[in-house]
């Protein structure tokens, strides 16, 4: 059974999902009596139960999750507090919420930042230590330097993501995209989380695993967002009391939407790309206030990086240094393509669409392999990270072995091979004056192993076989790698194959080609990020700003939409993939088309869970000890009114700050105006990821117990509401555009109940309408 958040507030960490069966915490069961015991069912003859999963896989660990408010909670004190803010707070607001921004794009791109430094230094110190002792013909001891830098930088990521904050393992795109959809679960944006995943993703990366920074620089911008957005956290003694207005999910929602976006600007060094981003693969709610914001937020990321390495142009950053705002330079003039070349790309558009679902696919099968290694606890996380880092090494330093040697072109304005720093040309084991052309690509960073292949310098510098050896390496290594438990990016693994085999297509070609065999690399990767991500816009501008070639756009859209097409008709995109398999709870922007055979009093579960307008405080305090719900349904009946009355929507979390109060009354009367001097609307804001009100912090006397509070000034008095013949499909669409947490359902016709029901996102699971109607759910 999922526990409410302030429950599992100081568990452990999160983790993979283990479908299991649970009711919906979110649901109200029974109508608590005036004497304290239950009454009658509201629905009697519609007592479902909804018994879809209320656990998900977090990075590498099981944990609850639960839903966010994204809806404003109009009950009379927020109208007041509306009513008394004065013009000065409204433009502390407004102004704060840009400062929030800067703030978030310039902790990003400085984060961005460092991580380049730190892999650059740290796996450059590692590969040069391996290419001095190759030079003294000390293979062996070369080797052994080399795995054992890779399995003791591994081991170190591995054991923070293991036993401090599982949630930092894997990219932690899923989790973003899920949490600006609606889910939320510990851990996912806590501090923990956002340290071990800048220290592991730097250790991770340099360790030599087949993974990237891209994808856990966009969990490090969201985790920064969240972290700025809530004024720190009361866990760690980080909170600022004048950022209360932002205690909300609706502009925390915001501003890690601005953080994700600044993520991808700062990995790909890619603003527009990271707005684009944003908008077509995480973001579930988007306005053009917010595209505004996101934008600055990237354009802020750019220029802190450009005077970052600006900086570090003059040496003082180790082996960091030569690079610049564009990662992989293939322009080499107007690119002209003849007949030959449009059937090849098209060719590359396909093979990339089939690569792709296959690699989703065994990244599935993967995933769920490695779930059950997983459960046995964190030293079997730390082995596995362990074995395959193994694996990696034998395989980066074993395949070269098998690659002739090559002489060094004439005319080279870089010295051939590369000695002392990262290049095209590695010597290897290869005699003075050649080079290896397969040690270029696995003995190197994977920045730099992409900047390789997409190099035109030198059309011939790759051979056929070293390619397909490449490519085949890097794919089933990214297979078995994405999953272990540390920080691992599935862009760079996916662009190293598509590269290698777009730069395999344009090498056998050769002359019949008028396009070089480095933009033959950039449409084979663009092809297989297709493939696996099922994003076009965005892919397209961020590949276009990576690598400073706006003429290849057409070529590069065509591919891309190609290869999603043929993807598309085999599964999912790979992070869609991924939010199922977790068991995420993600509401899709369209409805399935069984659900227009339903109508919302279908799949309402019950029976239902009512308080009066003013209620015994024994009741209440009886649910909330006995229920984990988090909205209860508030009906008015005489004599408050003339007939029960459906009078709005409370809390849980309102609840326990109301009865904490103890504004309590001996006599059931109305009491609002006692509460409203007594409260403020900031005493019910959502707690930041620090200890929220327990139920448990909470102490009666028998006394107390007898007597009523009021509970109409907490009480949103105009909550969603839908009539039960509204089709579910309708339903299902106005709850995900409105970024709801509960949809209340009221009868079509008078003389019964007020209130039908409460749909939450598990009642529009198919899991729950599958259990209740399998012969529509297998007839789609």
């Amino acid at each position: 059974m999922m526990e409410d958040q302030d429950d599992i507030e100081n568990e452990g960490g999160i983790g993979v999902m283990i479908m299991e069966d649970g009711k919906d915490l979110e649901r109200n069961i029974s109508m608590v009596s005036d004497s304290g015991g239950f009454r009658e069912p509201l629905l009697s003859s519609k007592s479902r139960v909804n018994n879809t999963s209320q656990i998900a896989i977090i990075g590498a660990n099981v944990c609850p999750i639960e839903s966010l408010d994204y809806e404003i909670v109009e009950n009379d004190l927020f109208k007041q507090d509306w009513r008394s803010r004065k013009k000065v707070q409204i433009f502390q607001y407004i102004f704060l919420k840009w400062t929030l921004v800067l703030l978030i794009g310039l902790s990003t791109g400085l984060v961005g930042f460092f991580l380049n430094i730190a892999v650059e230094n740290i796996a450059g110190f590692k590969l040069l230590l391996a290419s001095d002792l190759m030079l003294q013909d000390k293979y062996l001891r070369a080797f052994a330097a080399f795995a054992g830098c890779n399995i003791v930088l591994a081991t170190c990521a591995a054991i923070l993501c293991a036993y401090i904050a599982p949630a930092a393992a894997g990219s932690g795109i899923p989790e973003v995209k899920a949490y600006l959809n609606g889910v939320d679960a510990h851990s996912i944006l806590a501090p923990s989380t956002l340290f071990v995943k800048i220290i592991g993703s730097a250790l991770g990366v340099s360790a030599g695993f087949v993974v990237g920074k891209e994808g856990p620089m966009v969990h490090t911008g969201a985790c920064i967002a969240d972290l700025l957005g809530q004024g720190g956290s009361r866990k760690y003694h980080l909170t600022w009391k004048w950022l209360k207005y932002f205690k909300n999910d609706r502009d925390r929602r915001d501003l890690i939407t601005c953080g994700a976006a600044a993520g991808v600007a700062a990995a790909f060094r890619a603003p527009v790309g990271g707005v684009l981003f944003a908008l077509e693969e995480v973001a579930s709610w988007w306005r053009s206030a917010l595209l505004w914001r996101t934008f600055f937020t990237t354009a802020v990321v750019a220029m802190v990086l450009r005077s970052c390495i600006q900086f570090c142009r003059s040496g003082k950053c180790g082996l960091f240094g030569q690079g610049g705002l564009i990662m992989y330079d293939v322009n080499s003039g107007v690119p002209n393509y003849n007949t030959v070349d449009v059937l090849a790309v098209l060719s590359i558009g396909i093979l990339g669409g089939l690569l792709g679902s296959l690699y989703n696919f065994l990244v599935d099968k993967v995933l769920r392999a490695y779930s059950i290694i997983n459960e046995r606890g964190p030293a079997f996380k730390v082995l596995l990270v362990m074995i395959i880092s193994i694996l990696s090494s034998l395989c980066s330093y074993g395949l070269p072995w098998f690659a002739s040697c090559t002489p060094c072109p004439v005319s080279l304005e870089e010295k051939c091979p590369t000695v002392g720093h990262s290049g095209n040309y590695k010597n290897f084991q290869c005699p003075a004056g050649h080079y290896n052309d397969l040690a270029s690509l696995f003995m190197n960073t994977n920045d730099d192993a992409i900047r390789n292949l997409f190099s035109s310098d030198n059309s011939s510098e790759f051979h056929i076989s070293s390619l397909f050896v490449f490519f085949i390496g890097v794919y089933c290594l990214g297979v078995i790698t994405y999953g272990i438990a540390i920080p691992s990016g599935l862009f760079i693994p996916v662009i190293l194959a598509g590269a290698s085999y777009g730069r395999f297509v344009g090498t056998v070609l050769g002359s019949v080609s008028n396009l070089n065999n480095g933009l033959f690399a950039l449409l084979g990767a663009a092809s297989f990020l297709g493939g696996t991500m099922r994003m076009t816009v965005s892919l397209c501008v961020i590949l276009l700003e990576l690598t400073n070639n706006l003429l290849m756009l057409p070529l590069v859209m065509l591919v891309l939409l190609i290869s999603k097409t043929v993807a598309d008709s085999f599964n999912k995109g790979v992070y869609d993939q991924i939010v199922k398999m977790k068991g995420l709870p993600y509401l899709e922007a369209h409805a399935e088309p069984y659900m227009r055979q339903l109508v919302s009093g279908d799949v309402c579960s019950g029976p239902l869970v009512a308080f009066s307008g003013v209620e015994k405080v024994g009741n209440i305090v009886h649910t909330l000890k006995f229920t984990r719900h988090n909205g209860f349904p508030v009906i008015d009946s005489p004599p408050f009114s003339d007939a029960p009355e459906f009078c709005g929507l409370v809390l849980r979390s309102h609840l326990l700050v109301l009865l904490k109060g103890k504004k309590f009354t001996e006599l059931s009367v109305l009491s609002g105006s006692s509460i409203l001097s007594s409260f403020h609307a900031f005493d019910f804001a959502k707690p930041g990821s620090g200890k929220g009100l327990k139920f448990e912090d909470l102490s009666f006397s028998h006394e107390e117990m007898e007597m009523y509070v009021d509970l109409h000034p907490i009480t949103n008095t105009s909550p969603y509401t839908v009539v039960e013949t509204m089709s579910l499909a309708k339903a299902a669409i106005l709850f995900r555009q409105l970024g709801l947490r509960h949809l209340c359902v009221v009868p079509k016709t008078t003389g019964r109940n007020p209130i039908v029901g409460i749909l939450t996102r598990h009642d529009f699971m198919p899991e729950h309408i599958k259990g209740l109607y399998p012969h529509l759910v297998h007839h789609k």
